[in-house]
């Protein structure tokens, strides 16, 4: 069994700064490729930031220069810091992870953590 938690949701004022943090647990044989995406209410879930195993990483044009993903392979762990936050950054981000639980038989699923809230507001 494969778990996403996610934390460090808040409410912050604009221009504020938050670091969130996913970790994964339980039986987990690698992690591929792992992000953020968030929804907005009305919204569809969009994708926020991404990394694979190997580094490479893509951002949604409006978080460009503001957030920075990154991730701890040894903790299973993948961070968003956001920085110059907007009134339209709030929404639920999610963590999602592409993981492969099982090394004899090398297939990978995908995980969604339970969200943590993120509000920007004066």
């Amino acid at each position: 069994q494969v778990q996403l938690v996610e934390s460090g949701g808040a409410l912050v004022q604009p221009g504020g700064s938050l670091r969130l943090s996913c970790a994964a647990s339980g039986t987990i044989f690698s992690i591929n490729a792992i992000g953020w995406y968030r929804q907005a209410p009305g919204k569809q879930r969009e994708l926020v930031a991404r990394t694979t195993r190997g580094g490479t990483t893509t951002y949604a044009d409006s978080v460009k220069g503001r957030f920075t993903i990154s991730r701890d392979n040894a903790k299973n762990t993948v961070y968003l810091q956001m920085n110059g936050l907007k009134p339209e950054d709030t929404a639920v981000y999610y963590c999602n992870g592409n993981i492969v639980p099982d090394s004899t038989n090398n297939l990978e699923y995908s995980y969604w953590g339970q969200g943590t809230q993120v509000t920007v507001s004066s």
